[in-house]
C-alpha cells in the first residue's frame, strides 16, 4: 500500500538569496533518489521559508519495483577462446552480473553475436531503505557558502536545528549533528509554537495553523496580493521589482504588507538615490505616481500578522528617516566635487596591480572611444561629445554616494555632470556607458554612450585577457561575459558599423603601449572565440536553428550587425517554407566548395573554356557576383542570399556538362579557378555543408 514521505530540514534563518535554490535542489534529488532507486512515486511537492526546507512525496511504493532484464556482454569472439571455453572477459561479465556461466547466451545485434546474462533482482521494502538514503539525501545538499557548528565535521548552509521525517505515520529514524529525527515542527518563531505532524498530508495545514505558510506560491501570492489591494486603495503605483519580490519571499514565513511614509523634504534628493537606499538597506518597495515620480510613502512586508501594524510602521519610518538623512549628507556633500579634483583622485585608485590606476583606464578608454568615433566617422560634435563624456566617465566612483551605493556609479555622475555645468549629451552618455547593467537592461539609447561603453567593456574585456584573465566554466569575476555581451547588443541596437576584429586591434593597441604579457596574435584568437559564443547567444535568442547558427558562424562572426541578418535570411529559406527549393543551392554550393580547394588560382582564362555550359555559368557569376557584393555591402543580406542562389542552375548545367578534373591540365586549372571565384562568395555568406538536412 502506498504512503506519503516527508523530509523537513529545520535550520536557523538561511540567507534569502540561497532558499529556493536549495528547495529545487532537494526536490531534484529526491526524485533522482527515488527513480535510481526504482521506487514508484506519484508526485514530489516542495516546500521552503527562512527556517526550513521540506519535500512531500506522494504516493510513495511500499517497495522497489522488480528487475528482470537482459544484459549485454562482449561479442563472442571475446567471450569464448579458441577451445570454444568461456574467456576470462565472459567470467568477469558473469560474475559482475551474479550469474553462472552456464546461463550464459548469445544473441545477434547488427551481424555481431554478442553474450547475454539474465538479471533479475527482487524489490526490498522502501521502509528498509529511507532510514540510510535520507540522511545521504540531507547531507548531499550543497551551497554557495558553508559553515561548521559545535564540533560537527559537517559544512552546512546554518546549523541544523530539528528534522522531521515521516513514512506514513511512522517516523524515519536517523540522525545528524546530534539532531534526531521526529515528527514535530515548529511555527513561527514568535506567532507559533511547536506541532506535532500526525502524517504528511497534514504538513500544510499543521503549519499554517502556527503562523508558517510553506508553500512558496501561497506566500509569493499573499505578497503580491497585499501590495495589489494596497495600490488600488490608495491609488499608487508600487514598484515591484522580481529580485527584491524574490528576496522579500525567502525573509517571511507569515506575511503581512503595510505601508510607511518619509519627509517629502527628501525628495529633493534624486529619487535613484532614494529608491536604491529603500531597497538596499530596507527591503522596502518604492512607490511611484502615474508619471514615475516617486512619491513620499513605502511599502515593507511584515514577517508576522496584522496586529499594531501602525507601531511598526512608526518604527520602519524612524529607521528610514535614518537613512535618508544620512543620503541626503552624501549628496549634499558631493555636490561640492569638483570635476577636475574628482579625476586627480581616481590616479590612487588601483584598478589592477597590472593594469594600472582607475586614471590610466579612463585614458585607455578615452583613446580607445576616440578611434571607435572616428571609425564610424562621427561629425564633431559627436566626437566632442564622446572625448569629454569617455574623460570623466568614472569621476564619481570617488563620490561619498557611490562609495555607500556602488550600483549608482553612472547615475551619479550623470546628476553631478549635469549640475557642474556639462553638456546634456555628456551627462546622458556618463550614465549610459555603463549599460546594459544586467541581462534585462537595455543597451545606451545615444551614440555618445554607446561608444564610450564600448569603449569601457573592450579595454575592461582586452585588458584581461592580456594577463591571462579568461573566463572558464562558471568562474567569471570580472563579469566578462556580461560585458562582452553588452558590446554584442550594443552592436546591434545601433547598427554600427564597426568589426569585432577591427575593435580588437584598436584596443590591443593601447594596451600594447605598456606592453603584453601575452602574444597579441593568441589574445585576438581568444577574444574571437569569446565573442563567438556571445554571438551565438544572440542568434539563439533570436530562435535561429543551431546548424544555420553553425552554417553562419562558420563563416565568420566579426561583422556582429551582418551575421544576425546573414542568419535571419538563411534561416528564411533553410528552415521555411522554401526549404525544398533551396536544397539543390546548398548541393551545389557544397560541391563548388570541396572542390574549389583543389584550385590555386582565381585567373580564369575565358579563351580556355571547352563547353557552353563553362561560358554561362562564368557569365551567371559575374551578375550574380556583383548583385552579391552591393547587397552584402548595403546589409541586404537576403537579396546577397538570392544572388547566391540564382547560380544553382548554372552549377548543376556546369557539372552535368563537364568534368572539372580534366586531363587537360590548363582546362582543368581554369574550371578549378572559376569554382573558386564562386566559391569565395559562397563562403562569405555560410559554410553551407553545417547545414543539417
Amino acid at each position: 500500500m502506498a504512503k506519503d514521505l516527508l523530509l523537513e530540514i529545520g535550520l536557523e534563518e538561511v540567507p534569502a538569496r540561497f532558499v529556493r535554490a536549495a528547495m529545487e535542489q532537494l526536490k531534484d534529488k529526491t526524485e533522482k533518489w527515488l527513480t535510481d532507486s526504482r521506487i514508484g512515486f506519484g508526485e514530489v511537492k516542495a516546500y521552503a521559508t527562512p527556517r526550513r526546507l521540506a519535500v512531500h512525496v506522494i504516493g510513495l511504493a511500499d517497495k522497489q519495483e522488480d528487475v528482470n532484464e537482459e544484459v549485454k556482454g562482449p561479442a563472442r569472439k571475446i567471450a569464448m577462446d579458441e577451445t570454444g571455453a568461456w574467456s576470462k572477459a565472459a567470467l568477469g561479465f558473469a560474475r559482475s552480473q551474479c550469474a553462472e556461466p552456464e546461463a550464459l547466451f548469445f544473441r545477434e545485434l547488427s551481424g555481431v553475436e554478442y553474450v547475454y546474462a539474465k538479471k533479475s533482482s527482487i524489490g526490498v521494502e522502501t521502509a528498509s531503505l529511507l532510514p540510510e538514503a535520507l540522511p545521504a539525501l540531507v547531507t548531499s545538499l550543497t551551497f554557495p557558502k558553508n559553515m561548521r557548528w559545535g564540533a560537527y565535521d559537517l559544512r552546512y548552509v546554518r546549523p541544523i536545528r530539528w528534522l522531521v521525517a515521516l513514512h506514513g505515520s511512522e517516523v524515519v529514524p536517523f540522525e545528524i549533528t546530534g539532531v534526531a529525527t521526529g515528527n514535530v515542527s515548529r511555527g513561527h518563531r514568535f506567532l507559533g509554537k511547536d506541532t506535532v505532524i500526525e502524517e504528511p498530508s497534514r504538513y500544510v495545514e499543521r503549519l499554517r495553523a502556527e503562523h508558517v505558510i510553506v508553500d512558496v506560491a501561497e506566500r509569493q501570492e499573499a505578497i503580491t496580493a497585499g501590495i495589489r489591494e494596497l495600490a488600488e486603495a490608495r491609488g499608487w503605483d508600487i514598484a515591484v521589482k522580481d529580485d527584491l519580490l524574490e528576496e522579500v519571499l525567502f525573509l517571511v514565513e507569515t506575511p503581512t504588507v503595510l505601508t510607511g511614509s518619509f519627509d517629502p523634504a527628501f525628495l529633493n534628493i534624486p529619487q535613484e538615490v532614494l529608491i536604491t537606499s529603500m531597497r538596499e538597506h530596507q527591503r522596502y518597495f518604492p512607490v511611484l505616481n502615474g508619471e514615475g515620480k516617486l512619491q513620499p510613502h513605502f511599502v515593507t512586508v511584515r514577517n508576522g500578522d496584522n496586529l499594531s501594524l501602525d507601531v511598526v510602521a512608526k518604527g520602519n519610518e524612524k529607521v528610514l528617516r535614518a537613512r535618508l538623512s544620512d543620503a541626503k549628507f552624501f549628496y549634499e556633500e558631493d555636490k561640492k566635487l569638483v570635476i577636475a579634483d574628482a579625476l586627480a583622485k581616481l590616479e590612487n585608485i588601483v584598478y589592477h596591480e597590472e593594469l594600472g590606476t582607475v586614471a590610466d583606464k579612463v585614458r585607455r578608454t578615452r583613446k580607445i572611444a576616440d578611434r571607435i568615433a572616428q571609425h564610424l566617422r562621427v561629425d564633431d560634435a559627436t566626437q566632442a561629445d564622446v572625448s569629454r563624456t569617455a574623460d570623466i566617465c568614472k569621476f564619481d566612483l570617488v563620490s561619498q554616494m557611490v562609495y555607500e551605493f556602488p550600483e549608482l556609479q553612472g547615475i551619479m555622475g550623470e546628476d553631478y555632470a549635469r549640475k557642474a555645468g556639462e553638456r546634456e549629451s555628456v551627462a546622458r552618455g556618463i550614465n549610459e556607458h555603463y549599460s546594459p547593467r544586467n541581462a534585462g537592461d537595455k543597451p545606451a539609447a545615444s551614440l555618445v554612450g554607446a561608444i564610450v561603453g564600448i569603449a569601457d567593456k573592450i579595454d575592461t574585456i582586452v585588458g584581461c585577457f592580456s594577463i591571462g584573465i579568461i573566463p572558464t566554466g562558471s568562474q567569471d569575476p570580472y563579469a566578462l561575459r556580461r560585458q562582452a555581451q553588452g558590446i554584442v547588443s550594443t552592436l546591434l541596437a545601433h547598427e554600427l558599423e564597426l568589426s569585432l576584429t577591427d575593435l580588437f586591434r584598436i584596443a590591443l593597441e593601447q594596451h600594447g603601449e605598456r606592453g603584453l604579457k601575452r602574444d597579441s596574435y593568441e589574445i585576438s584568437k581568444d577574444l574571437q572565440d569569446f565573442f563567438t559564443l556571445r554571438i551565438r547567444n544572440v542568434l539563439s535568442e533570436q530562435a535561429i536553428r543551431y546548424d544555420v547558427a553553425d552554417a553562419i558562424i562558420g563563416a565568420g562572426a566579426g561583422d556582429v550587425r551582418r551575421t544576425l541578418l546573414r542568419a535571419k535570411a538563411l534561416q528564411a529559406v533553410a528552415a521555411g517554407g522554401n526549404k525544398a527549393d533551396f536544397r539543390p543551392a546548398v548541393e551545389a554550393f557544397n560541391r563548388v566548395c570541396n572542390l574549389a580547394s583543389k584550385a590555386d588560382s582565381k585567373q580564369v582564362d575565358a579563351r580556355l573554356f571547352a563547353d557552353a555550359a563553362e561560358t554561362k555559368l562564368y557569365e551567371a557569376w559575374q551578375g550574380a557576383h556583383g548583385n552579391f557584393v552591393k547587397a552584402f555591402a548595403e546589409a541586404n543580406l537576403a537579396e546577397a542570399l538570392s544572388a547566391l542562389s540564382s547560380l544553382s542552375g548554372p552549377i548543376a548545367a556546369f557539372f552535368e556538362a563537364v568534368m572539372v578534373m580534366a586531363e587537360d591540365e590548363a582546362i582543368r586549372r581554369n574550371r578549378l579557378a572559376l569554382l573558386s571565384l564562386i566559391a569565395e562568395d559562397v563562403k562569405a555568406f555560410a559554410d553551407f555543408a553545417k547545414l543539417a538536412g
